[in-house]
């Protein structure tokens, strides 16, 4: 019977979208987009009339103009068919680039078999270090009681901002923030980072990072707060 792609709802390929993040055990960085009304259009993948996997395209928001493959999944008993059914995918989904990180095996394989003009746009971070840096002075608020925001106070100044975001898959939560420009180059942010990696474990949650590629400050920072790079977010042209 072959391969067969068909344009599908969202909900009719939660099933293994489910194994798609057993087998990522990690943050999906592109996790929500399936969430917002009108961003992706999910294909559901048949090999000899079984149900076999599935593949999504981000049509809205940043790829917008674009038919950008951002997942697909394969079952294990049907790997063999794997490069049959992700042509399948490109062609019947008529995409035009594929964005993945690369701890997602899959798509990866697929992004530096059949993308050119290939760069990284952000690099991913894990929690794997505990650090316990201290700032005389250094006092971290809500910047509203109920809000989500932290603010950074030193001296009664406001050195920094951060927070940490929950719409990614659970149980982690993405980590950011920004240190004023008078208070750069002097620890705050690092301190800043510890201390929202340790607001995230609290709450039980996993804490996780990116940054730009060409962010240099950014990524030494993460680092010295115990962040380590575990994959890179890859985009090319089909």
């Amino acid at each position: 019977m072959g391969i067969t792609v068909k344009p599908v709802q969202v909900t009719e390929i939660l099933p293994w979208r489910e194994l798609y993040r057993q087998e990522m055990n990690c943050q999906i960085v592109h996790d929500s987009l399936h969430a917002r009304e009108g961003w992706t259009e999910p294909y559901l993948i048949e090999l000899d009339g079984e149900t076999a996997g599935y593949g999504s395209i981000a049509v809205a928001g940043p790829w917008s103009g674009t038919r950008t493959i951002f997942e697909f999944f394969v079952t294990e008993k049907q790997r063999s068919r794997f490069f049959e059914a992700f042509e399948a995918l490109k062609l019947a989904s008529c995409a035009d680039a594929i964005e993945t990180q690369t701890n997602d095996v899959m798509l990866t394989a697929m992004l530096h078999t059949w993308a050119h003009d290939v760069f990284s746009e952000k690099i991913v971070f894990e929690d794997k270090l505990t650090t316990a840096y201290r700032v005389p002075g250094a006092v971290l608020r809500k910047r509203e009681p109920e809000g989500d925001w932290m603010l950074l106070e030193v001296s009664g100044e406001v050195a920094g901002t951060g927070g940490v975001l929950y719409h990614y898959n659970r149980p982690y939560g993405d980590i950011w923030m920004e240190v004023a420009e008078p208070f750069r180059g002097r620890g705050f942010g690092t301190y800043l980072v510890q201390e929202l990696k340790r607001i995230c474990r609290e709450g039980g949650s996993v804490p996780c990072a990116r940054c730009n590629t060409g962010n240099v400050a950014s990524r030494k920072t993460l680092q010295k707060a115990g962040f380590v790079p575990c994959a890179h977010i890859l985009c090319g042209k089909l």
